[in-house]
């Protein structure tokens, strides 16, 4: 047994994101080895991989970013990328995933019959650059697609970008501020087509629970967003200093957002077990429909 009493506060910590990620590689293998056991639609269930995935490629990268907490920005930044580029395709699979669920098939141009004219409303500030209010059709279809795959060429070009400049020491506080503008619109966008997906097909996505498994990727995306944002903020406006806590490092506000993450992607990986469950590919589903039926 480890006698806790003898370790400094940086290792109960690095233990301690140790147990997190093994804790959420553990839900996450779990469910991937059941929907390879069940595996009765691959190109779902591929998507869903992909997705569910997400949790500990998180997990990992913010360990490592923690095991070398003292490391340069251009190190923390290339950890940044190479989460974001996996974020990037996550939200792509998870927009063909919800094509695949209501029989849409762009590369056959196969859109059922009962879906074609229904009307898409757009807000602002999209409105001022496709029509309040449009036709559902191939050419709209393909514009959502394009849309959410925008951010899986953005992302790892600006991603690139960012680091070479770092590492050539010409990135200016500027030119980091238009990178960051650049991402959230990207992001945004691929996002805003995933939300009018939704609201377009909610009735015909309703069976496979939707909203869940688009709030664990949202919720993934955003959180974690919004969590670095504000202790960059505490951080600097010197709320939160190095000997506030054990982690005497310059990069402190990266450091705090790895534990942070390695924490919270156990709640997020126990929550995609219900989001992703392997029910409707292992027959449970059907099952529970035809009991129902007969009460």
């Amino acid at each position: 047994m480890i006698d806790l009493s003898t370790l400094s506060p940086a290792e109960i910590t690095v233990m301690g994101s140790v147990f997190c990620v093994l804790l959420s590689m553990h839900f996450t293998m779990q469910l991937v080895s059941q929907h390879l056991f069940y595996w009765k639609n691959p190109k779902e269930q591929r998507a869903i991989l992909i997705i569910v995935l997400m949790a500990p490629v998180y997990a990992i990268n913010s360990f490592v970013g923690l095991l070398d907490a003292k490391g340069s920005k251009p190190f923390f930044m290339f950890l940044d990328a190479v989460k974001d580029c996996y974020e990037a395709l996550v939200i792509a699979k998870f927009l063909a995933l919800m094509y695949s669920y209501v029989n849409i098939s762009m590369s056959a141009r196969i859109i059922p019959d009962e879906i074609k004219g229904r009307e898409i409303h757009h807000s602002f500030p999209m409105t001022l650059f496709v029509p309040r209010t449009t036709r559902l059709d191939y050419l709209t279809l393909k514009q959502l697609k394009q849309w959410t795959w925008q951010f899986c060429i953005i992302r790892p070009v600006c991603s690139i970008l960012m680091i070479t400049l770092q590492i050539l020491g010409i990135y200016p506080p500027w030119l980091s501020w238009i990178f960051t503008v650049i991402l959230n619109v990207s992001v945004s966008l691929a996002l805003y087509s995933l939300v009018k997906f939704y609201h377009v097909f909610a009735k015909e996505l309703e069976p496979h629970k939707p909203l869940t498994k688009f709030m664990c990727v949202k919720g993934i995306v955003f959180f974690c967003f919004w969590q670095g944002i504000v202790l960059e903020i505490l951080v600097g406006l010197g709320l939160i200093k190095s000997h506030h806590f054990w982690l005497e490092v310059d990069q402190l506000e990266e450091a705090l957002q790895n534990v942070l993450v390695c924490l919270e992607m156990i709640v997020f990986s126990i929550i995609q077990q219900y989001a992703f469950h392997v029910a409707p590919y292992s027959g449970e589903t059907e099952a529970k429909m035809r009991m129902n039926k007969r009460d």
